[in-house]
């Protein structure tokens, strides 16, 4: 996992995403559908329509980085929402990014008492 800069947001961008969009695509969906600035810094993840997918984008300072993985089984647990973002916190993204359902994570133990 990448290591990203203190105060970088994730953001998840809701809906499905073409999966052939390159930097160019991506940016322009970042500015003109999330309305965000697509070189400030954020990491924006995008979904493709068969869910084995995802892409992310971000701006490092110098320029900017695409980033792709494909799942072997399975898919990315992605919310309902058409449109629109939702903010993600490195642990959510790293969940995410194994194919792990981030958004109800369970504990496999939990203590009983002090002593």
């Amino acid at each position: 996992m990448i290591g990203w800069p203190s105060g970088t947001r994730i953001w998840l961008a809701a809906g499905v995403t073409d999966m052939r969009r390159g930097f160019d695509g991506l940016a322009a969906i970042v500015q003109h559908k999330l309305t965000a600035d697509p070189f400030g810094g954020h990491v924006f993840v995008f979904r493709g329509r068969r869910g084995d997918r995802v892409k992310l984008l971000w701006w490092d300072g110098d320029g900017l980085c695409l980033f792709a993985k494909r799942l072997e089984k399975g898919r990315f647990i992605w919310p309902q929402a058409t449109e629109g973002t939702i903010h993600l916190t490195v642990a959510q993204l790293s969940m995410l990014l194994e194919g792990i359902d981030w958004r109800r994570p369970e504990r496999t133990w939990q203590p009983e008492r002090v002593a």
